[in-house]
């Protein structure tokens, strides 16, 4: 429930003229609940006037603004108040000319609030978006201070004099083709100009190896935190040259390779010897806690990638990897096990030989594991029932994806029974049942639980009876569905 302060805020800051005018007035205690207004309203005069006098040395979204989804606020704020904020910042080197009174804003961290809720909606300023509108921002902010000292026939700024009083930006940036020009430049300029761009977490989408590498560099060493490179097709030896340039960040935790062309099924000498680099240079990341390489064919040898690791790993994803009983007997044994608070295993056959492994590394993981992904195992209702005992000691767990899974209602309703061993359980993804659906081959593939006519008459009632035996096991915290897409995903950071 929001406070009278707050409440007072958002009708006050429907006024957006009355209050700009009134903001010098105002004690400086009244800026954060007023800009939390603001931004879930869209009152953008005021935001950009909050913005460009903001009295403090720090403003963060993550502190200031309500979590997606909570009580009394927009579900989520519109694109437009983003925008604003990123334009408040053009004026920031000339109000911090002609101001003199108290602190001014020094750190601007938008990080963290956005990634997660918004999306595909269109209402929303997606993360591209947002990296491009602040590497423009931060190439007309350079050029005004350029044309300011012209103008006044004082010495031109150049890369060895930063300007002063700049203010730092924490943000996310997501990069592709289309974007890799205007952020190298932005990325470049921000060394010295008025606004610094700091990358907390680094998305780049079909870049090259090459054009990967040079915006690397010029990330700030201490603020990365993840690292995710994904459908870039660098195969191994584009990895070998790529990943040695980020042994420098050394807060590095997450390092996300997902469709990178790797396969070391069947290696040439030369694919060997990339193999090889390829791990010595992932063993170099000292403080990695998750490693995702979804879609990489690792059959065989993931003893030998995950065991040059420092230390273990907190979250692991592998899904489609082509995964043999060998390579989850490692893991079980492995130090790995004992650590993990995510783990995906999806696209992995786990219904034949790597089901025993498979079990045996629930057991092991059982102390911390949070979040369980088994989309599109070829799982059946025998398999999950002799899985039970293990999945149900994994007591932590608030998460377990079944989508894809060729299971009956009955394995569905058997889970539902099951559940009360799992008291911190929030949201199950399962499958359609199969005998919910017309004419289905057996046993079928995910493509045919995909494709296939459902009987939308039993559908209905198996759902109905999935319902009251929920509510005959008072399970009304725990979100039961079959959409895949429609829920956040949980995050290795916010677990």
């Amino acid at each position: 429930m929001q406070s009278l302060v707050t409440l007072c805020a958002v009708q006050v800051t429907r006024h957006q003229k009355l209050v700009c005018r009134a903001l010098a007035s105002l004690p400086r205690e009244l800026y954060p609940v007023l800009f939390q207004a603001a931004f879930m309203y869209g009152r953008t005069l005021v935001l950009q006037a909050l913005v460009q006098t903001w009295p403090f040395p720090s403003l963060s979204f993550r502190q200031l603004l309500p979590r997606p989804s909570q009580p009394g606020w927009p579900e989520r704020p519109r694109k437009e108040s983003m925008q604003a904020v990123i334009l408040a910042l053009l004026a920031m080197p000339r109000s911090r000319e002609s101001s003199s009174g108290g602190p001014q804003l020094r750190v601007l961290d938008i990080t963290g609030f956005l990634d997660g809720s918004c999306g595909q909606d269109p209402t929303t300023m997606s993360m591209w978006a947002r990296s491009v509108a602040l590497a423009r921002t931060c190439l007309s902010a350079q050029a005004q201070v350029r044309s300011a000292k012209r103008m006044g026939k004082r010495r031109k700024v150049g890369p060895q004099a930063p300007v002063a009083n700049a203010v730092e930006v924490h943000t996310d940036l997501l990069v592709n083709q289309t974007s890799y020009s205007v952020m190298k430049e932005a990325l470049q300029i921000s060394a010295w100009g008025p606004l610094r761009l700091r990358c907390r977490d680094f998305w780049a989408e079909e870049l090259s190896g090459p054009s990967t590498v040079s915006l690397l560099e010029l990330l700030d060493p201490v603020c990365l935190r993840q690292v995710d490179l994904r459908f870039n097709n660098l195969g191994l030896s584009g990895l070998c040259a790529v990943v040695p340039h980020m042994t420098k960040f050394t807060h590095l935790l997450s390092l996300k390779l997902q469709y990178s062309n790797v396969d070391v099924q069947r290696l040439t000498t030369e694919a060997e010897g990339n193999f090889q680099l390829f791990v010595s240079a992932i063993a170099q990341l000292n403080s990695l806690k998750e490693l995702n390489l979804g879609s990489s064919r690792l059959s065989g040898r993931l003893h030998q990638l995950l065991s040059s690791l420092q230390g273990p790993l907190e979250s692991l994803e592998l899904p489609f990897c082509s995964l043999l009983s060998g390579d989850l007997s490692y893991l079980a044994q492995s130090p790995h096990a004992t650590h993990l608070k995510k783990l995906n295993l999806s696209g992995n056959k786990l219904s034949g030989d790597l089901l025993a492994p498979f079990q045996r590394l629930l057991r092991e993981a059982s102390g911390s594991l949070l979040c369980l992904d088994i989309t599109e195992c070829q799982l059946m209702d025998v398999n999950l029932i002799t899985t039970l005992p293990d999945l149900c000691s994994c007591t932590h767990l608030r998460y377990l994806g079944l989508y894809g899974n060729p299971l009956g209602s009955a394995g569905v309703k058997n889970l539902i029974e099951r559940s009360q061993a799992l008291p911190e359980l929030q949201l199950v993804v399962h499958p359609v049942p199969v005998d919910c659906y017309k004419d289905l081959p057996w046993p079928p593939s995910s493509a045919n639980l995909l494709e296939g006519t459902v009987d939308e008459e039993r559908l209905a009632s198996v759902q109905a009876e999935l319902q009251q035996l929920l509510q005959a096991r008072q399970r009304h915290d725990v979100l039961w569905s079959m959409d895949i897409y429609g829920h956040n995903s949980f995050d290795y950071f916010s677990l």
